[in-house]
């Protein structure tokens, strides 16, 4: 008997955990599902605030991206969603929440299809045909206002600002930040439009309306020697220095060894370092500068000396602080002060420092080659100031987006529905089992406004009926419509309420979400190797906060 005996095979190390089949599919649709229950009820001008502590630092926010990458999802399919979530934050700044949860629903969706028996293959198929489709038709709806007016522009521009920070924090004060905003990105270069140079700095106490716009550069003081009070602390015209070049006696290395004979020798080195600074601090003042920023610390030494000659001056600016005021002010960096002239200066209209607060803050304003500006914002509680530094994020993320793309769509779901009514006609022309998946797909996208309609409190199944309707009257009068969360009716022409979003992070969002659907049902087999769970216990330890969250149905 022993030559129909068949050996023992073993290809993976033992242990390994190996799980395959339909079955490894439904496990990763549950696991999707399970992250987008966490942030569903942040979506929308009603949405609700999730907060997360980890260790001693406790963050409130409403924002996808920042809720998703704080919980530390272990699951790897779920991973997934926290990585699209990600790309669409870096990309477009917006739309975070609505790719998560539109992606999941689409693999909710195609979870029948899968138990069903039909191959996953066919199902991302018909959806890759479905986003096809939805993206052609998308282009269509789309609103060109590249030949409006620089001032219709800009209204538009108000608008779709508004819109993004209708959903976040300081939807009450949505006026006051979008004007905010749009004049911050207006300030930058409009062929590059580089968000790095709006800076937004954070200062505690006041309103929230007391925070400001900078039309320049503005940084917290830096840290200052004795001497610095004696300094001007306001210019008009300047002439700025920028080194990035210490200017302090430095202290010997411990392992410097120098052999002396006589005491006159060392005396004669602690005057040549003396010298050196003196040199280089003659230099700078004999070039005619008024303010001297460095990268590097300025000691105690310079700046008495910089005071004495009416000179300001400031030690350790941040590199992109440095940045900043060299591209406002038309400066030019320095490593040395060897050949320093006032062409390599910057200037701006005005210089000073202020009270903000309880800080002090060096403000460049007015300057004549400004190509970039300061929000200066104000608040409360820390937690309160750094989740309105992410809404106004998102907001200039969107305002770039739409002054670049120039195409605008509605909102309030209404784009949504209006693609998912095209899609349900298109199947009707189809046979097989795309008809099926083609349906699905547009079923999937209803997940927008329904979940608006739900968080703002409002009944779900009225309000997509009404919105049904009016959708399929077709045309233009009907195509706009979304959910409203003010009026008494639920529904309301979100194109003339002034709800624009730009084309740009729709498309991201349909491509995305579907992309991200499409790979999970790709994947019929996990293989974990013990060694990672291993790995994964002992990484916790010593670790401050709690241990990764691992989500699975």
């Amino acid at each position: 008997m022993s030559q129909f005996l068949q050996p023992t095979i073993l290809l993976l190390r033992e242990g390994t955990d190996t799980s395959q089949g339909r079955a490894q599919i439904v496990s990763n649709i549950n696991a999707v599902q399970a992250v987008a229950d966490v942030v569903k009820s942040t979506l929308g001008p009603r949405g609700m605030d999730k907060m997360i502590q980890t260790g001693p630092k406790v963050t409130i926010s409403n924002d996808g991206a920042t809720i998703l990458n704080l919980l530390e999802v272990v699951h790897p399919a779920a991973r997934v969603l926290v990585d699209i979530a990600k790309s669409q934050d870096d990309e477009v700044g917006d739309g975070t929440t609505s790719t998560t949860l539109l992606a999941a629903e689409l693999l909710k969706e195609a979870k029948p299809f899968i138990e069903e028996g039909i191959h996953p293959q066919i199902v991302i198929q018909g959806y890759r045909k479905a986003l096809e489709l939805a993206l052609e038709k998308l282009e269509g709806f789309s609103i060109n206002i590249a030949k409006d007016s620089a001032q219709d522009k800009r209204d538009t521009l108000l608008k779709c600002a508004q819109t993004a920070l209708n959903s976040k924090l300081l939807a009450n004060t949505k006026h006051f930040f979008s004007e905010l905003v749009v004049s911050a990105v207006e300030k930058l270069d409009p062929n590059i439009l580089d968000r790095d140079l709006i800076g937004i700095k954070n200062v505690t106490g006041g309103s929230v309306t007391d925070s400001f716009l900078v039309d320049g550069v503005a940084f917290k003081k830096t840290f200052s020697y004795a001497g610095f009070e004696q300094q001007p602390k306001r210019f008009e015209n300047p002439k700025i220095c920028l080194l990035n070049l210490e200017l302090e006696l430095k202290s010997e290395k411990e392992n410097a060894e120098i052999r002396i004979e006589k005491p006159e020798e060392y005396q004669s080195i602690v005057d040549a370092e003396w010298a050196l600074i003196y040199e280089k601090l003659e230099i700078i003042v004999k070039a005619g500068a008024q303010i001297v920023l460095s990268k590097l610390p300025i000691g105690d030494l310079a700046t008495q000396y910089f005071a004495d000659r009416n000179i300001f001056c400031a030690g350790r600016v941040t590199q992109d602080d440095l940045l900043r005021v060299q591209k406002a002010t038309g400066g030019q960096v320095q490593t040395t002060v060897n050949g320093l002239n006032p062409e390599t200066f910057g200037t701006c209209g005005l210089f000073e420092e202020v009270q903000v607060g309880a800080e002090r803050y060096n403000l460049f304003k007015n300057c004549p080659q400004s190509r970039t500006a300061t929000i200066v914002l104000r608040g409360g509680a820390e937690q309160f100031i750094q989740e309105a530094e992410r809404s106004l994020n998102d907001a200039i993320m969107i305002v770039r987006r739409c002054f670049k793309a120039n195409k605008i769509v509605a909102g309030g779901g209404a784009i949504e529905l209006e693609i998912s009514r095209f899609l349900r006609h298109y199947a009707r022309s189809v046979t097989g089992k795309t008809q099926y998946i083609v349906n699905s797909y547009a079923k999937a996208l209803e997940v927008i406004p329904r979940t608006i309609a739900e968080n703002a409190g409002l009944n779900s199944i009225e309000i997509m009926n009404k919105l049904r309707q009016k959708h399929a009257q077709g045309g233009e009068e009907g195509r706009w419509y979304g959910v409203d969360i003010n009026g008494a009716s639920g529904v309301c022409d979100t194109h003339s309420s002034f709800v624009w979003e730009p084309t740009l992070v729709k498309r991201n969002a349909l491509c995305s979400a579907t992309e991200a659907a499409c790979a999970i049902l790709s994947i019929d087999e996990t293989v974990k190797n013990p060694k990672s769970d291993q790995d994964t216990k002992m990484k916790p330890k010593g670790q401050p906060g709690r241990p990764p969250m691992g989500m699975r149905r």
